[in-house]
């Protein structure tokens, strides 16, 4: 076989996934749980409350969309909750430092995002550490960068600033901006992975990463590149945290986002294999995640019990992922 004829077969063995079964028992979940919440408590379906979910799902949303894209592509990012963490500093500090100018402080979130995310995919693509191993020390070391940079408190006062008031706390259209900037973003991705050779080419190197490098494609480019993606999108959440809290937050806000956006992403259909998934499947899952925590927390039941239910919701996934995969489970008789 050809190159060019691997590069035609390429898209053809590595379809898209549709979004059928998957999006309607996700969207069927979603009715299901704002029936129930709506029925405990009058409140839970008034307006206000369901802007309070849209807007606290945003940044978990963003995380959620990037991470997504790396399990299609067979990878996986534990640190975009640090990432987001050490850009929200960075945005308040260069904010500050700067004489309260905004764009300076995006700028400066923005650019360390994309060294954070450069320096993941490096790791892992010429030093061949696993994903999840480099992840995972990324998660701790970016953590400790943001702890160190800000002393382990709120840094800065954005709330004087008419950019992160907008950002944070302004409307378009009865929208709130953090909830446009969550729609453009999935847009922009949705776009990127369904139209385009790039998209084909992240679900080929995620469905079998042999056949797309004798299909000629980058897999070390392609990889960095989203590794950076990553950080980009993190940025954007940790600038979104600055402008929501008013201040830059090295910690309180970003914990605990990566187990939110690796769990929405699988309850969306990212197959934790590679090769599969969708952007309207992960949106509709931190919807469904947004709800549930909602209403646990308007029912006023201990907020431990939120933990609980991710951790279930993630295992549950999994288990749906391994039973439609086919494959033997493991321990079992064949």
């Amino acid at each position: 076989m050809t190159t060019a004829t691997a590069r035609r077969e390429a898209p053809r063995r590595f379809p898209f996934p549709s979004p059928g079964g998957q999006n309607l028992s996700l969207a069927g979940a979603l009715v299901a749980v704002l029936a129930l919440f709506g029925i405990l408590n009058e409140n839970f379906l008034s307006l206000s409350n369901l802007q309070v979910i849209a807007e606290a799902t945003t940044i978990t949303g963003l995380l959620a969309i990037v991470q997504t894209v790396v399990i299609i592509c067979g990878g996986l990012d534990i640190s975009v909750g640090s990432q987001a963490g050490v850009a929200s500093v960075v945005s308040a500090m260069a904010f500050t430092s700067a004489g309260s100018n905004a764009l300076v402080g995006i700028a400066a979130a923005a650019g360390v995002g994309v060294l954070v995310g450069m320096l993941n995919g490096l790791v892992i693509v010429y030093g061949r550490v696993n994903p999840t191993i480099a992840t995972l020390a990324g998660l701790a070391a970016y953590k400790g960068l943001a702890q160190l940079l800000s002393d382990g408190r709120a840094q800065g006062y954005v709330l004087n600033d008419d950019v992160f008031v907008f950002l944070g706390r302004g409307s378009v259209a009865g929208l709130p901006v953090m909830v446009w900037i969550l729609i453009l973003t999935a847009l922009a991705v949705h776009v990127l992975l369904t139209y385009t050779d790039i998209g084909r080419n992240l679900y080929a190197i995620g469905g079998n990463d042999t056949a797309a490098r004798l299909a000629g494609i980058g897999i070390n480019k392609y990889l960095v590149s989203v590794y950076a993606l990553i950080g980009v999108v993190a940025a954007l959440a940790g600038v979104l945290l600055t402008a929501r809290t008013g201040s830059g937050q090295p910690v309180s806000g970003s914990e605990g986002l990566e187990l939110k956006a690796i769990t929405a992403a699988a309850l969306g259909g990212a197959a934790l294999k590679g090769g599969k998934g969708g952007i309207g499947g992960t949106l509709l899952a931190v919807a469904l995640l947004g709800a549930l925590e909602n209403g646990l927390t308007v029912q006023g039941i201990n907020s431990f019990w939120q933990n609980v239910a991710q951790g279930a919701l993630l295992v549950v996934a999994v288990v749906i992922q391994q039973r439609r995969s086919g494959e033997r489970p493991i321990g079992l008789p064949a």
